[in-house]
């Protein structure tokens, strides 16, 4: 299998949830900032070849992690392992924003298996 990031510091993408931006890249792990609009939510979906560790730094919402659901909000951190499904939701009138660490061999945005899509993606 091949190994490293195939992200670009600066890269981003519009989503009908909200936005991603990649502020760092080292050594098999990416940092993101995420924002969920109010009232959306990203897929259900796991990763092949990455675990993620999510902290919250403003808005709030639940983070929905193998099936149980978690408050997030502010200074909150969620966990999740290779091959754990995941989904997060904006509950709050303000956007949820968080910091996503990537960590894997290989971190590539091709990486989503999704299970359920509010915005009918697969």
């Amino acid at each position: 299998m091949p190994s490293g990031s195939l992200y670009k510091i600066g890269d981003n993408d519009q989503r009908p949830w909200g936005t991603w931006h990649v502020l760092d890249i080292g050594d098999r792990h990416v940092v993101k900032r995420i924002v969920v609009n109010p009232g959306q939510r990203l897929s259900l979906q796991y990763h092949n070849h990455r675990s993620e560790r999510w902290t919250a730094v403003s808005g709030e919402g639940v983070a929905e992690i193998d099936g149980a659901h978690y408050s997030f909000e502010f200074g909150l951190t969620v966990d999740i392992p290779l091959k754990t499904t995941h989904r997060v939701s904006c509950t709050g009138d303000q956007p949820l924003v968080f910091i996503e660490i990537q960590y894997g061999e290989l971190l590539d945005e091709n990486d989503i298996i999704r299970l359920s899509d509010d915005y009918s993606r697969v």
